[in-house]
């Protein structure tokens, strides 16, 4: 009997504990520093976990086209970065699929010998960026804050926290840490017609736009990408289906064309996923136009 109720006890313990273990945040376990280049932050709590990515998506920036005004000035920005120079947070925005993104996972692959690293944060977990940048400062390397497709919508209260920490909180900025983000809006929030009117009977509607800008100008370097045209776009496929040891003849630059009109856009992101699909057909396939 005695030993029948401990069993029943036990199943009871284990029971509670497994409930436990899945509201608490999970152990924090150090990241393999040494071994990984790339690393993504999850907020946990009030704090967060650094994961390693051990396969991040990279490739050298000779893969990009039509972005090479861009190009030089992020790259020249992360080389006074890298070298302990002064270098500014950077805002990449504009078109869809022109190489926003792309330009920042290509430095990872052109600057992680010289000791520079990457990590994605998401916008819901930017609320723990305080507690990342107290990990990283403790740290010899360089790290990049990849923010991607940032964009926040009213009534969303995380942009405060990046505003504090790119620029405005009493601790100083730290010296390794660079925050790169990317977005399609300009000054990463909604921007209304009202707002220049007083929305709901604001008196001073002017200082509800400088709220609106006051985070995108925490950005010291801002970088514009444009729609591709036709040469630009043909332009990067060559280079996509280079990575996959193909030439652009004429039959793939007709079916590159045509695959862009399908999809209404001339982009680096078209490009990609026109090579993708051009590089896995069979070469009969390849002589039948899309």
């Amino acid at each position: 009997m005695k030993i029948e109720y401990l069993n029943t006890l036990a199943k009871k313990t284990l029971s509670v504990l497994n409930r436990l273990d899945a509201l608490l945040p999970p152990e924090i376990v150090e990241p393999d520093w040494d071994n990984t280049i790339a690393y993504r932050w999850q907020r946990a709590g009030n704090a967060g976990i650094l994961h390693s990515l051990p396969r991040p998506h990279t490739f050298p920036l000779a893969r990009l086209a039509a972005v090479d005004k861009q190009m030089a000035q992020l790259v020249r920005n992360t080389e006074q970065f890298l070298a302990s120079r002064p270098a500014n947070n950077v805002l990449l925005t504009g078109a869809r699929g022109t190489g926003k993104s792309s330009l920042i996972k290509a430095l990872l692959h052109e600057y992680a010998e010289h000791g520079l690293r990457l990590i994605e944060v998401d916008k819901y977990d930017l609320a723990t960026l305080p507690a990342l940048l107290t990990v990283l400062a403790q740290r010899p390397e360089k790290f990049i804050v990849f923010c991607d497709d940032l964009s926040f919508e009213d009534g969303e209260d995380g942009y405060k926290t990046l505003k504090t920490a790119l620029d405005g909180s009493l601790s100083r900025r730290t010296d390794n840490v660079l925050v790169y983000a990317t977005s399609n809006r300009r000054h990463l929030m909604p921007e209304f017609m009202q707002d220049n009117v007083g929305k709901g009977g604001e008196i001073h509607p002017k200082e509800a736009i400088e709220e609106k800008v006051s985070l995108s100008d925490r950005f010291g370097l801002w970088l514009s990408f444009h729609p591709f045209d036709q040469n630009e776009y043909l332009a990067a496929v060559a280079n996509w289906l280079a990575d996959f040891g193909l030439d652009l003849d004429d039959t793939a630059r007709h079916a590159a064309l045509n695959w862009a009109q399908m999809r209404g856009s001339r982009s680096g992101r078209t490009a990609y996923q026109f090579a993708c699909d051009w590089a896995g057909r069979q070469p009969e396939q390849r002589q039948v136009f899309l």
